[in-house]
């Protein structure tokens, strides 16, 4: 699966792109440079794009549940960018483990996502 991390550093904010189906394996990719920003810059606001996205393995799933625990505490912003109902049903399900603030966005509002996620928390 293309995951494209783009770190917006003027801005605070990291931008993930996930398209395809997230395996395990891809946790083991991006989590090392998520938890880089983390020690670097402390909690982060995070903008999730997801594009032609057909979700997790039982796998990936685990490796998300188990990153978002951890990392209860560092991620101030959320943001899911995504062009479906069950997409923006993620926003809802992410609360219980995150502190952060979340909102979706339909991916025609992608430029309002980008603003939302660059404002202080």
């Amino acid at each position: 699966m293309p995951i494209d991390i783009l770190h917006h550093a003027d801005q605070n904010y990291v931008e993930l792109n996930l398209s395809g189906k997230l395996v395990k394996e891809d946790y083991h990719n991006f989590t090392p440079s998520i938890e880089t920003l983390i020690k670097q810059h402390g909690p982060l606001h995070m903008l999730v794009v997801l594009e032609d996205f057909h979700g997790w393995t039982m796998g990936a799933l685990w490796e998300d549940t188990k990153f978002d625990i951890k990392h209860f505490k560092d991620i101030a912003r959320l943001a899911i960018v995504g062009d479906s109902k069950w997409e923006e049903g993620m926003a809802t399900f992410c609360k219980p483990f995150t502190k952060a603030k979340i909102k979706y966005f339909n991916i025609d509002d992608l430029d309002a996502a980008r603003t939302w996620i660059a404002e202080s928390a």
